[in-house]
């Protein structure tokens, strides 16, 4: 057989996995009691994800405690909205738990990135903000100059990227949202936002050519 025929198989859901599918679906907009108790295993279901995506970030958070419990609580709450206004939309390309969760990882991730534009002072001393000059494609030696490189990228993004670039940019490389969670949250597909995000670096590379805090010769991100 040509090898060129040869592709990837599409993942198949098992009965098992159709039936637990079949069965949120149902339960979820079946009215009543029965409606009520699925919201409940889904929000408990959800928050088990948002405590843990909470826990996995802690380490590079400037609040803890109560706080992050908050955030968990408040993540799971609107994911499980999430899940139920555009449950109409999953078509069973994955497990339904896997799609649900998504939404939660979102939430917290929104919620702790509100944090960083409330304090900016703060999140220019994050973990990631410092992944920045590596994700834009700043060599270790250009960004020998640490304070100053990150102080023109924070201006570079608020000034000349657009609204849309700016969010994309700030949630998947300093936020660390996966496009896949991003890309079913904001209604669009990872293709779009990864163009989306390769332009912002470009302009934001281009940014600081032009205001000489990298050297023209570099090699532009791809």
């Amino acid at each position: 057989m040509d090898d060129r025929d040869v592709r990837p198989e599409r993942w198949q859901p098992s009965s098992d996995v159709r039936a637990e599918t079949d069965h949120w679906r149902r339960t979820l907009t079946a009215g009543g009691a029965v409606q009520r108790d699925a919201e409940g295993r889904l929000y408990a279901l959800l928050l088990r994800v948002a405590q843990g995506e909470v826990r996995r970030r802690s380490v590079s958070l400037p609040f803890s405690g109560p706080e992050l419990d908050d955030i968990a609580h408040q993540a799971a709450a609107d994911a499980a909205i999430g899940v139920i206004r555009r449950l109409h939309e999953f078509r069973g390309e994955s497990r339904f738990t896997t799609w649900a969760y998504t939404f939660a990882v979102f939430e917290v991730s929104s919620k702790v990135g509100r944090h960083f534009w409330q304090h900016p002072a703060v999140s220019l001393d994050s973990t990631g903000w410092d992944r920045l000059p590596d994700r834009l494609g700043i060599s270790p030696e250009e960004a020998g100059i640490a304070d100053e490189l990150l102080t023109a990228l924070r201006t570079g993004i608020q000034t000349v990227l657009t609204r849309r670039q700016r969010e994309v940019l700030l949630a998947v490389v300093v936020q660390g949202i996966p496009l896949d969670a991003l890309a079913v949250a904001r209604k669009t597909t990872r293709g779009a936002l990864y163009k989306t995000l390769f332009d912002a670096r470009r302009k934001l590379r281009g940014y600081l050519v032009t205001n000489h805090y990298l050297d023209d010769g570099g090699t532009e991100t791809t």
